[in-house]
């Protein structure tokens, strides 16, 4: 027998931004790739006859970069990409999407606060080790 989980409505996983991948020329979202992110993960849905879903959590988003190019901006897009602890992908791009900058700083701020809910500890190795050359 199936269990069931019933979620209240503080557990409720509530939405931020929803969007679709757009085609570069008009900016149309005639793709079927879709993009959601809600306080606590970024899903991307794609495909219409295969459709891959695919997860990662916020807390394990490292750094976020937009970019944007000339026809992007023409038609006020942009390119955001999420570098991740993940292990399925290391880079999330949510390609030709419109309110980007706006995405973007709400990604890296919802990622600080889900490490801090978490009590995770990103580290990174910046070359500041024991030189050889040293003596001791």
């Amino acid at each position: 027998m199936a269990e069931e989980t019933n979620f209240s409505q503080g557990e409720a996983e509530e939405v931020k931004y929803q969007e679709r991948k757009r085609l570069l020329f008009f900016g149309l979202p005639w793709t079927f790739t879709k993009y959601t992110i809600s306080q606590d993960m970024i899903t991307v849905d794609e495909g219409l006859i295969k459709v891959e879903e695919n997860d990662c959590y916020m807390y394990k988003v490292q750094d976020v970069k937009l970019t944007a190019t000339l026809p992007e901006r023409i038609f006020g897009l942009g390119t955001i990409i999420c570098y991740t602890g993940d292990v399925t992908d290391k880079e999330l791009r949510l390609s030709h999407i419109k309110h980007a900058k706006e995405i973007k700083n709400y990604l890296l701020k919802a990622s600080e606060a889900a490490r801090i809910k978490r009590r995770t500890l990103n580290m990174q190795d910046i070359g500041a080790g024991i030189a050889d050359d040293v003596d001791l």
